[in-house]
């Protein structure tokens, strides 16, 4: 009898969530996000990449708990020694447990791709939707502005930045971040675009709306999903910047465990300790191949352009 009762309680509340006569705004967002996630959830290789970003901040959140030796302690009698039950990945060049390193690594990976969008993603988001609602010639300097960004390359842009900064893992962030807008920006115009001219604008306008209050509760919101698709996507180029400003020693500094600095220091042995560079690449490549399918699965449920 209590497992009818639950299966019809279950029942009421998906029927609820879905109704298409919602009775308040409350049940309409609850409604829209259950449909969300049921769409998402039907897309396996999405949910693949949601299971390996998830394994990321879990591992992230519970280092100390997961590794099995302390990252930065050298022993040099075990230096270079292959993977056996001592040490799962095998040992670098200075005896250090390279699965310790890399699970302390994705923090560093963590933290930087958080302060990278929670700095980006908005500065993108405020110059585009402002360049689009405005028009004129705000809108011609703050794209030309853009374009220039977008004319570099990015590892190069960043590059750039980091040589005048200095190394270290700060001043790789920002160096990122400051390459990382200019797409958020130009998507955040588009969507600006296709709205500024629409009804409910007019009759926000009519009611004494300042274009600040407009830009920032009306069209941001509207450009949210987009950028959350596109930020989502960019979360792999970030990784592979980050691990390319490490590699060539310009990122995160000794003896932090970043994938990038791992292997830039293990490729002096790659042809005979070929665990020291090759297992961080892989790591790299498994948490950039999660971002990428996550994204790829946002896309398709929050984007209407392509949903089926």
């Amino acid at each position: 009898m209590t497992q009818i009762e639950e299966a019809s309680r279950s029942t009421g509340l998906r029927e609820w969530l879905l109704s298409n006569e919602p009775q308040s705004a409350r049940q309409a967002r609850l409604g829209r996000a259950y449909a969300t996630w049921s769409a998402f959830r039907e897309n396996r290789l999405a949910m693949l990449g949601l299971a390996i970003v998830l394994l990321l901040v879990v591992v992230a959140l519970f280092a100390p708990l997961i590794a099995t030796h302390s990252p930065n302690v050298q022993a040099l009698g075990d230096r270079l020694q292959p993977p056996s039950a001592a040490h799962w990945l095998g040992t670098d060049e200075f005896g250090r447990d390279i699965f310790s390193r890399l699970v302390y690594g994705s923090r560093i990976t963590l933290y930087i791709v958080v302060l990278v969008t929670l700095t980006a993603a908005p500065i993108g988001l405020l110059i585009g939707t402002v360049a689009g609602y405005a028009g004129g010639w705000g809108d011609a300097v703050l794209m030309r502005v853009t374009d220039i960004f977008l004319a570099f390359p990015k590892l190069i842009l960043a590059l750039a930045f980091v040589s005048a900064l200095g190394p270290g893992i700060e001043n790789a962030i920002l160096a990122i971040a400051i390459t990382s807008w200019p797409p958020y920006a130009r998507i955040a115009r588009a969507e600006t675009l296709t709205i500024r001219n629409s009804d409910f604008i007019a009759a926000v306008k009519l009611q004494g709306a300042s274009a600040a209050r407009i830009i920032t509760r009306h069209v941001m919101p509207l450009c949210l999903s987009s950028l959350i698709v596109r930020v989502t996507l960019d979360m792999a180029g970030i990784i592979l910047t980050a691990a390319g400003l490490g590699f060539l020693g310009l990122g995160a500094q000794p003896p932090l465990p970043e994938w990038g600095a791992m292997i830039s220091a293990g490729r002096r042995f790659i042809l005979d300790q070929w665990w020291v560079a090759t297992i961080p690449g892989i790591a790299i490549f498994v948490v950039s191949l999660g971002f990428n399918l996550l994204g790829d699965g946002l896309r398709d449920v929050l984007d209407p352009k392509h949903r089926s």
